[in-house]
């Protein structure tokens, strides 16, 4: 779909450094998305692997017959984890508290407690199934929401199906992954990785090389995702496709795929998640390597800057006029603004007079 995205402005910079920003970015905007949280290549039926998402320690178990599942990472009985995020895939038949040794199966649903005929009353094992959250497998990854209220999975991905579903399809397998601390808000960093403005002037020998001329640069959106597509200098076209909360797919014409997510910490700190996706016959460790080091090369070139600009942001700074190579940031930006809630939300009377003076 063709839109013009070329109207409106900026975010004010006060949404970038305000700590009560920070809290109901990551306690309510997260909350009406899908998130990656772990490669369909990274866990096999029979498996479970624990992760954390924003802070909340997760299990992802994959049964032997059916889809993955998601659950909190912590026994009903006295919250102690099943397993740690230190640990890889671990194939299992039951999931065994190591504390009072309740044992459950992968489905979440409780099988037996230890000593189960000592409890002061009778022990009704239904009523303590694991805390399951919704789970869906699409592409090579596997996304969990943290409730019912979140937009369908199908929305937050759609250009990316029309566009790019014979990669996405494909038998992806994770190759790497990266992660790295950034000293400035997400939302810095996210609308850094959607600006086309910067990217010949900031990136000359990197990411430019990959994007080409600006010339040929070409833009589309649904409603929650939007794509820059240019010609790549090997052929085919090299896509690059930015959607909520804070995700980037970035595809190759020969359907490597790179994932990246600014996960917020701080109001002034956020962590970027790098994955590294190619087909079944694309192995070569060295070839990956050195993908993996000119991706960090670019990405080292924009930390600077994202860091840098989260200090002018910090000033004071009221941004400049939107070029027509910032739409992408512009589309993202109105659908963070639509979501956010009213003044009283906040008790800083601050983010009330602010909150009031950018929705009137």
């Amino acid at each position: 779909m063709q839109a013009n995205q070329s109207d409106g402005s900026f975010l004010p910079s006060w949404l970038y450094t305000s700590e009560e920003m920070d809290l109901w970015d990551r306690s309510h905007y997260a909350r009406r998305y899908w998130h990656p949280i772990a490669a369909t290549s990274s866990l096999k039926p029979g498996q479970t692997i624990a992760v954390t998402l924003l802070g909340m320690p997760l299990l992802i178990s994959w049964p032997d017959e059916g889809e993955p599942r998601a659950f909190l990472n912590r026994c009903p009985h006295r919250g102690v984890a099943f397993q740690t995020t230190d640990q890889p895939a671990t194939s299992c038949r039951r999931l065994i508290c190591p504390y009072h040794g309740w044992t459950y199966d992968l489905n979440g649903k409780l099988l037996a407690a230890a000593r189960e005929q000592d409890f002061l009353e009778p022990l009704d094992r239904a009523a303590w199934s694991l805390s399951p959250w919704l789970c869906r497998v699409d592409g090579p990854l596997i996304w969990v929401a943290f409730d019912q209220d979140v937009i369908p999975l199908g929305e937050q991905l759609a250009l990316i199906h029309q566009e790019a579903d014979a990669a996405w399809s494909s038998r992806l397998q994770e190759r790497r992954q990266h992660r790295l601390s950034l000293g400035c808000n997400w939302k810095i960093a996210h609308d850094n990785t959607l600006d086309d403005y910067h990217v010949a002037i900031a990136h000359p020998t990197t990411l430019h090389r990959e994007q080409g001329p600006v010339r040929h640069y070409s833009h589309r959106f649904s409603r929650f995702v939007n794509l820059l597509e240019t010609p790549h200098p090997d052929g085919g076209d090299f896509q690059t496709f930015g959607l909520p909360p804070w995700t980037h797919v970035l595809v190759w014409p020969d359907q490597r795929m790179v994932l990246l997510e600014f996960l917020p910490e701080q109001a002034d700190r956020c962590s970027l998640q790098l994955r590294l996706f190619s087909p079944d016959h694309d192995d070569d460790p060295a070839a990956i390597d050195t993908w993996l080091q000119q991706l960090l090369t670019f990405l080292e070139e924009d930390r600077r800057l994202v860091e840098s600009a989260q200090t002018g942001y910090r000033s004071g700074l009221e941004p400049g006029p939107a070029h027509s190579l910032e739409q992408r940031i512009l589309h993202w930006q109105r659908i963070y603004r639509h979501q956010l809630p009213s003044p009283g939300a906040f008790k800083d009377d601050r983010s009330q007079d602010a909150i009031s003076a950018f929705s009137a």
